[in-house]
């Protein structure tokens, strides 16, 4: 394995260290506790028949859940990816995969990615590149790679400028981007996500990506876990580790994001994730105009414990926002769409 790869595996095992090990989560807050449901006090449905499966892509799905783009392209995060898949298959919920650029550039890592299909033969998973990628010589023909590496129904484009510019291997070239994101989208025979990594996308951005071609948002947001705390606890030189620690509030936190995509057509994909907590976040997302809802470094922690905390921990959040559409009087996920409560001004605020 050459250099450059054995770089790339080295740094996303320990990307993976510090976020099993380390604090962090963005201490700015989601938004998402200052959005309420509409209350029903009599609910008028049964709890064991509310619906909560979706179709995405044309795929069908049991819950509106997202394992989120987290690993792979090591020995290591290739353990991580099978538990995780084996999650997915069983609950029939969608999964990403993280970014696949080290197994594009050195074939012996293929199947730390390709193991996903494997445990997870039918549900919806995405594939993924950085979008940094795409001014490396990354061009349609390695985002195919990426799709047929995973038989996957659609490619992620993850946007981590911040990341980028705080590692000190990062590519701070991001000119030009669009219009590639443009090609890939045109090139390509699946949808293409846009996706940021824990900054979230702000409302122009979006218009831009979904003007460009992309089917899909991932917003993204802060609150979830800052990839700039990340960086920073890779960091020995102090005043690299003080850039960091100054930007790990940068960015439009959940809520916002959400809110900055109610203008986009509704055959766009609106993923909710960055800092959600449970089950009832889940539902606050679906009301809030969400799509999916996703969620990461909470469920590989919970894959660190093994296969049955991780399922336990699926388990709960489907109760949960199982529990929240029977109190909100939802049906299925087309009526809790309509739930959103706005007798209030918490959710009309211009910082949300």
């Amino acid at each position: 394995m050459n250099e450059q790869v054995t770089n790339i595996s080295g740094r996303k095992d320990e990307h993976l260290r510090i976020c099993l090990e380390e604090d962090v989560a963005s201490d700015v807050p989601t938004g998402l506790d200052q959005v309420n449901l509409q209350v029903a006090t009599l609910p008028e449905t049964d709890f064991n028949s509310i619906n909560l499966s979706t179709s995405v892509f044309g795929k069908e799905l049991n819950a509106p859940i997202l394992i989120s783009s987290m690993t792979g392209g090591s020995g290591k995060t290739k353990y991580f990816n099978q538990l995780l898949a084996m999650a997915a298959n069983e609950f029939n919920i969608a999964m990403g995969v993280g970014s696949q650029r080290a197994a594009l550039v050195h074939e012996g890592l293929d199947e730390t990615f390709a193991i996903v299909r494997k445990e997870a033969p039918k549900t919806l998973l995405f594939a993924n590149i950085g979008v940094a990628q795409l001014n490396e010589g990354f061009g349609v023909i390695e985002c195919q790679r990426a799709v047929e590496m995973l038989e996957a129904d659609a490619l992620i484009i993850h946007l981590n400028a911040l990341q980028e510019v705080l590692q000190p291997e990062g590519n701070r070239d991001f000119t030009h981007l669009l219009k590639k994101i443009e090609t890939i989208s045109k090139g390509l025979h699946v949808p293409v996500v846009a996706k940021e990594v824990g900054c979230g996308i702000d409302s122009q951005t979006a218009r831009l990506l979904v003007e460009a071609g992309v089917r899909g948002i991932d917003v993204a947001g802060v609150g979830g876990t800052s990839w700039a705390a990340v960086e920073m606890f890779r960091q020995t030189d102090p005043a690299r580790r003080a850039l960091c620690q100054a930007f790990t509030g940068w960015g439009v936190p959940t809520v916002k994001a959400l809110r900055g995509l109610e203008a986009l057509p509704e055959d766009i994909l609106r993923i909710s994730s960055g800092g959600l907590r449970n089950g009832l976040d889940v539902a606050k997302s679906i009301a809030l105009g969400a799509d999916l809802a996703g969620f990461a470094r909470k469920f590989i922690i919970a894959a660190n414990d093994g296969y049955r905390a991780l399922r336990e921990s699926i388990e709960l959040i489907i109760l949960e926002l199982r529990t929240a559409m029977f109190l909100s009087g939802s049906v299925d996920l087309v009526m809790l769409k309509t739930k959103l409560d706005r007798s209030g001004t918490d959710v009309n605020q211009s910082d949300i």
